[in-house]
Order: structure tokens, then sequence, then C-alpha cells
């Protein structure tokens, strides 16, 4: 991808005018934005660096952009395209992710070996499908297709997230710790003086999950009852200084701070402190990123992190993780009366709430379906969004989820307590 015309001190400026305002826009325009948007994030990258898989749970760049072209032309111009003839008959193996309606699958963890086809036949992929996407934009009048449509956009600006995070992680294990993004930090450091304080939340009887207006994924609803007892939420996210106090009060040695399971884990694992952070004897601290290995900002959200290191931090503190309903109770308010910081836009923020189905749930019928409801087991629930996360593409109700052990991701906390009543 390098010699694109994007240079590299303007590609994040780049990345985020085409996020901002698609909200706006007529949905072919959202639509071209967001295909676009994808090809910027791998402009600076080789087509070496976009073939790598660095573990079985990230995907190569170059699988990123082939995979969210083949939703396009699997459940769109299959459906739609008059006279439909694939762009070649193996991509719909190679580049299917999990729908097992649709057929056979590549393996997941095997990704990183498709050196065939090239960077260069997957991106006249993406061309071939934008062409014809664009061919049959005359049925938007067909209320299944523009759905299809908004939820393949809303797909791919997942996948943005999970490119950004991906490259990396692979990134990371090259020992230069090679920038992508020199002088640059897509991380919002928060200010010195963000005091942690407490909001207070009476108990209540209150409703959660999507209203209804604009796009929402399927695990968003049915909007519910929820009764909440009164609790506590804190104003911010914990910061990279104050989980560095956990680790020198020695919590990763303790195991009363610990789930038994996460406890287990850390020590298979050797785990001392979050994902990308390392101790450099003459440098201190340090915490590599996107923009590459720099000394570790003391006031920057914390991220990184697993739900077991959440928990047990949260256990150190002398609090909790909140529920995501507590949370979402809590976002709803915000945008009345604003008592909480960094709600969205810095870290994803773990919740004590196991990934089910909300009361009613009903997955949608064929291979659409498979979404999100049949990974309602053995995950947590995330609310807010991240660094990372695409202009536009957070809301109060979204529910992101991650097993207990995922830190690759912009994973953080925020903390809650129980009040009791007198």
């Amino acid at each position: 991808m390098n010699g694109s015309p994007l240079s590299m001190p303007k590609l994040l400026d780049h990345l985020t005018e085409l996020g901002q305002n698609l909200q706006q826009a007529g949905i072919v325009e959202r639509w071209q934005a967001i295909r676009l948007r994808s090809v910027a994030i791998a402009a600076p990258l080789s087509a070496e660096d976009c073939m790598a898989q660095s573990m079985p749970d990230a995907s190569p760049i170059k699988w990123h952009l082939a995979h969210t072209t083949w939703f396009f032309e699997t459940f769109i111009l299959e459906q739609f395209e008059d006279d439909f003839q694939a762009f070649h008959t193996d991509f719909r193996v190679l580049f299917n992710s999990y729908y097992n309606g649709v057929g056979d699958k590549h393996p997941r963890a095997q990704r990183g070996l498709l050196t065939r086809p090239s960077l260069d036949t997957v991106l006249a992929y993406r061309r071939n499908v934008d062409e014809r996407i664009l061919q049959c934009q005359d049925k938007l009048s067909d209320a299944r297709f523009a759905s299809l449509l908004e939820l393949g956009m809303q797909h791919e600006q997942q996948h943005q997230e999970l490119m950004l995070t991906d490259i990396k992680h692979l990134l990371s294990c090259n020992p230069l710790f090679p920038a992508l993004y020199p002088a640059a930090d897509m991380r919002k450091p928060m200010p010195a003086s963000n005091t942690l304080s407490w909001q207070d939340y009476d108990a209540c009887l209150c409703e959660i999950g999507h209203e209804g207006k604009g796009f929402s994924f399927d695990n968003e609803g049915p909007r519910h009852r929820q009764f909440l007892e009164p609790f506590q939420l804190a104003t911010r996210l914990i910061s990279n200084a104050e989980y560095l106090e956990f680790i020198e009060d020695g919590g990763y040695q303790n195991s009363a701070l610990w789930l038994s399971e996460g406890w287990d884990w850390i020590q298979q694992q050797d785990l001392r402190h979050p994902l990308y952070w390392r101790y450099d004897f003459q440098q201190g601290w340090q915490e590599f990123g996107l923009h590459g290995l720099l000394p570790l900002n003391p006031q920057q959200a914390l991220g990184h992190i697993s739900y077991f290191e959440a928990s047990a931090f949260a256990t150190w503190a002398g609090a909790r993780l909140p529920t995501e309903a507590e949370w979402e109770y809590a976002a709803q308010q915000h945008e009345l009366e604003g008592q909480l910081s960094q709600l969205f836009g810095h870290g994803w923020q773990w919740t004590s709430s196991s990934y089910s189905p909300y009361p009613g749930f009903v997955p949608a019928a064929g291979a659409v379906g498979e979404y999100n409801g049949k990974f309602m087991v053995n995950q947590y629930v995330l609310r807010g969004s991240s660094a990372f996360t695409p202009a536009g593409h957070s809301r109060a109700s979204y529910r992101n989820f991650f097993p207990a052990t995922a830190r690759w991701q912009l994973t953080g906390l925020r903390l809650a307590r129980s009040l009791i009543e007198e």
C-alpha cells in the first residue's frame, strides 16, 4: 500500500474527516465514505504487513479488506444483482468468517497463510463489488436492500476498528517496535486535574436497550425494564497511573484479588502488567501503540486489560465493575445532565454482565441471524467505545462482547460501588 497519495502526517486527519458527519449524509455517500476509509487505514502498510496474522484472534488486513467486500457480494449482490456472477467462486469460502448458513469457511487461525490472492487482487475485488453495488442503487427503495446495505456499512465499521487493533498487535510482535503513525497518538489523555469522584444513582426501574430510532444491531434489543439498586459510578475511567499503583502494590501476586479462573490464567501466562506495557531498567515503564514505543503516559486512560484484570483491580480498589444496565442507565442520564466523562472514545469498559439475550430476543431469519445471537455464551459485555471506534458508531445501547481473557482490543474499566439504603 506504500505509495498512496495520502502522506503520512495527513493520514490521521483524513481518517477523522472520513468519519465525521456520516450520519447526516445520504446512504450512498455514507457507504462510499466508509468503503474509502477501510482502504485509507491500510494505506501506510506494505503488502507484507497486510498478509501477516499475529494470533488466531486477529486477522490479516488483507483478509479484513476482502471479508468486508465478501459481505456485500454475498448478502446483497447475490440476492439483488441481475445475472449475478461471483468475482471469484473460491472467495465465497476464503473470506467467509463464521456464517454456517453460507457454507464452508477457511480456518480462522490460518488466514495468515493466504498468500494468494494478492493484495492487488483483493483491492481489485473491492473495486469490482463497489461498482456493482452502485449499479444496484436503484433498488434502495426495497426495504430489504436498504437494511442490508446499512448492516454492511455498520459491519465494515466494526472491522475498521479490528483492522487498527489487529495491526497494532502485529507490529507489537516486531522487536523494532515500528510506528504506524509517527509522532501521533490516537488515544486522548485525560486532564491531569481530572480527579476520580463518584456519581450517585437512586434505586429505580429503568429501561435499557435501543429505542428504535436509527440503526442498531439485533443484540441491542428488545428494549426492556431493569430494576437497579442504588449505586455509584466513577465519573471517569481508571488511568495508567492508578493501575500502576495496583501493580506496585503486588496486585498480580495477590491471589485474594482474583477470580479463581483469572488467577490460574495469569499464572499460566506469567502476566504481570497490561498488554503493550514493558519495563526498561533505564527508561522505566513504556507502552507500545500505533505511534511506536513511548514512555507510559500516567494520565492516559488505561487500556488493553482483560476482564480478569479489571475485576482484580476493582476488588483492590474496594469497588466492583458496573452491570451493563447500570452503565447504560447512567449514560442515558449523562445525555441530560453530563455527570460522567470518557463514556465514549477512550476505551471499551468491562461490565460484570455476561453476554446473554435480552428478554424477547429472537435472531433474524437466515444467515444474517448468525451475526450476534450464537455468540451469547462465555463472554462479557463491554460498553462505550474506544479511540479506534469510527466516528458515529457509538451509542449508549451498543453491546460489545469478548471472552474474559481478551486484551488486544482497547479495553479499560470504570468502577462502580453499591449503595446500602438506610
